[in-house]
């Protein structure tokens, strides 16, 4: 028996298997390798974005199981049997269409660097049954933009997020 060869078998990274934006994948790493990191470096996604990477800015966000979560925080051994969607994948979704849209027309994008994470946490809100404009706000807390002032992301939030017509205020500022 070839000792080295077993020695060698037995310190391989394991391989870790997942789906990624709907195509099953398999890779051998570190048990550690952040998500963010295989999805730039090994997949060549760069969508999500490094920031803090800590889970404050969002700018790494992605669907673990249609689920927002932060890629940063995210290691390659919680990845197995899950889906994971990035912003590649959703961009061409038609559930992004109206957030990308209100995004451009309100003014929620400049430099772009959090955008990806923006659509990723507004279009899982958009989907969401009963969400509203100021609950919307409160959970995109964790998505931070140093460019936009966040006047048009807000404004983006109130297009996708539309308060009912009876709690509407008129132009003279009545309800």
């Amino acid at each position: 028996m070839n000792t080295d060869l077993s020695r060698d078998a037995a310190i391989q990274d394991p391989a870790w298997s997942f789906v990624l934006n709907g195509q099953p994948v398999s890779l051998h790493c570190a048990a550690d390798q952040r998500l963010l990191t295989l999805l730039r470096e090994h997949f060549g996604l760069a969508g999500a974005k490094p920031g803090c990477e800590v889970g404050r800015c969002g700018a790494c966000v992605v669907w673990l199981d249609g689920q927002p979560a932060n890629s940063c925080l995210l290691m390659a051994w919680q990845l197995q049997g899950r889906r994971i969607t990035t912003i590649e994948a959703l961009s061409q979704a038609p559930e992004s269409v109206p957030v990308i849209a209100a995004l451009a027309q309100c003014g929620g994008v400049q430099c772009g660097y959090c955008s990806p994470g923006m659509v990723m946490g507004l279009t899982y809100l958009h989907q969401q049954p009963g969400m509203d404009a100021a609950n919307a706000s409160a959970l995109m807390c964790g998505h931070l933009c140093r460019c936009t002032g966040y006047g048009g992301i807000q404004r983006a939030i109130e297009v996708l997020f539309p308060a009912p017509a009876c709690a509407r205020r008129n132009s003279a500022g009545n309800w």
